[in-house]
């Protein structure tokens, strides 16, 4: 008996020491993590954080910029949110987000460069490299590119041409609902390819046409939040199935794409003609043998190689997409642009950028799609490289700062019907008005370096749609604004009419 009694209290005894070894090791967890996320000193306010977590459902993904606007307004034009391990600080309003974008020493420069991100990309290519890097890669970019055609009469014609090109594919659809978006897709696309691969593709292509569902799925994917997670935990992640998986094996496949094109080019290259930016970027890894001198590597190459692609294809494709459905939603603004297009352009010759000048109507109206479709919200993130102050709060190094492109386009105090599309918010008397807080390409040194090229591609290719086409909805479906989530903020799937013009 006094034995079996010793057992019971043994095994509860064993039990209880058990159940107080665990709840003190979470209690240590919570705490440390506690002490390691503890605010600093003058750090920007924010709503509470959950251990480990931090401010992840603080942010409904479905309906995050009201969420932010709410954040905003109770803690002012700094707001502090953390994710997990990654202390982050919301930037609202234009003199901030301007000191951000154009600072001149340097402080915010840098791009973050999250576990999801190092997988992918590392501190390689143009949109998020840093440092020496990044100024010898946008360096040679910049110069490259307009060898090869930007800001040139030449380049212009080959947006003229992919116009004629989607014009006609749309035609084919004979006034029936369809989805532009890979059309888009396709000729948007061409314009970038042309310059980085010195080839445009046929719209059947079956490679191409892979290409682009790998895109498109690479930007929806990475901003989920599974995907997210991953910067939270990414030795956790490395071991469990989901989205994260197809999105590392779907930038693998991109990357698999471009190092077969480099060899391709590598058969027949010749250094005193380049075609295109890989030729050239091969010559320039030519004159670096001692890799440990330059970053011009095949590595950088297939980065800054998939940085153009992406950034020559989605950002245009998307505005695109919204202006279109915008048209549809808005037949009366549809008609005034049609109107101008047939006052100043006519039918028999093809809209070029010598005729926008010219158009302030439709300009504006372009401009609204932008403000409106409002794709990076958020812009692209930086990175604070040293201890530093804004708007008086203290920023410690390794802070990413997002800046707050939604609040800017939606102020009440800058538009007069925020959250209306009107293309009268970019016209003044009759004339088309630059707007200060108009900011979708960024700013600074570090903001869109194609954005001369997409200026171009969004006039040519809005223009010659409108010339030719009446975009309707069709009578059995209703058209929707709803957003669908990635890194940059598309419209969700729809089909659309277009009607050729008489």
């Amino acid at each position: 008996m006094l034995a079996a009694v010793g057992s019971l209290l043994a095994a509860l005894w064993g039990a209880l020491h058990l159940r107080t070894l665990l709840l003190g090791a979470v209690v240590f967890l919570f705490f440390a993590d506690f002490l390691k996320r503890r605010r600093p000193k003058n750090y920007p306010p924010g709503p509470w954080r959950l251990p480990f977590l931090g401010n992840f459902f603080h942010l409904d993904l479905e309906k995050s910029q009201l969420a932010l606007k709410r954040h905003v307004k109770k803690y002012g034009n700094l707001v502090s949110l953390d994710f997990a391990n990654i202390s982050t600080v919301i930037i609202t309003g234009l003199p901030l987000v301007k000191e951000v974008l154009t600072h001149t020493d340097h402080n915010f420069m840098n791009r973050p460069v999250t576990p999801i991100r190092e997988r992918i990309s590392g501190n390689k290519g143009l949109l998020m490299s840093s440092g020496q890097i990044w100024k010898e890669q946008r360096r040679f970019a910049l110069t490259t590119l307009r060898n090869f055609g930007l800001g040139k009469k030449s380049l212009e014609e080959r947006i003229q041409e992919e116009a004629h090109h989607l014009a006609e594919v749309i035609a084919e659809e004979k006034g029936q609902p369809f989805n532009p978006h890979f059309k888009i897709n396709n000729a948007v696309s061409n314009i970038i390819c042309s310059i980085i691969f010195g080839e445009r593709f046929d719209y059947q292509d079956a490679e191409f046409q892979e290409l682009l569902r790998l895109l498109d799925e690479v930007t929806h994917l990475e901003a989920s939040p599974v995907c997210q997670l991953y910067s939270f935990f990414p030795r956790i992640m490395e071991f469990l199935p989901g989205p994260h998986r197809t999105l590392f094996r779907d930038w693998d496949e991109l990357k698999s794409f471009v190092s077969r094109v480099i060899e391709n080019h590598r058969r027949d290259w010749n250094p005193d003609e380049p075609r295109d930016f890989i030729d050239a970027y091969l010559k320039e890894m030519a004159q670096y043998p001692d890799k440990t001198t330059s970053s011009f590597d095949e590595e950088n190459l297939i980065c800054s190689t998939l940085d153009l692609f992406f950034a020559g294809t989605e950002t245009t494709s998307t505005t695109l997409r919204w202006g279109l459905l915008y048209m549809a939603l808005y037949p009366e603004v549809q008609e005034k642009v049609h109107s101008e297009i047939d006052r100043v352009v006519g039918q028999a010759q093809q809209p070029s950028l010598a005729n926008r000048e010219s158009m302030p109507y439709t300009n504006a109206v372009i401009h609204e799609v932008q403000r409106m479709g409002d794709i990076v919200p958020l812009n692209v993130p930086r990175e604070v490289s040293v201890d530093t102050a804004l708007g008086g709060y203290h920023l410690p190094k390794g802070t990413v700062l997002l800046t707050n492109l939604t609040a800017l386009h939606r102020d009440p105090t800058e538009w007069a019907t925020p959250d209306t599309f009107n293309p009268e918010h970019f016209l003044e008397n009759g004339q088309f008005k630059k707007r200060e807080s108009f900011l979708p390409f960024s700013l600074g040194k570090r903001g869109c370096l194609g954005e001369q090229l997409a200026r171009s591609e969004l006039f040519i290719f809005f223009t010659s749609l409108l010339q030719k086409f009446t975009f309707k909805p069709h009578k059995n479906e209703k058209l929707s604004l709803k957003v669908r989530m990635g890194i940059t903020f598309s419209p969700e799937s729809y089909n659309i009419c277009a009607i050729l013009r008489a």
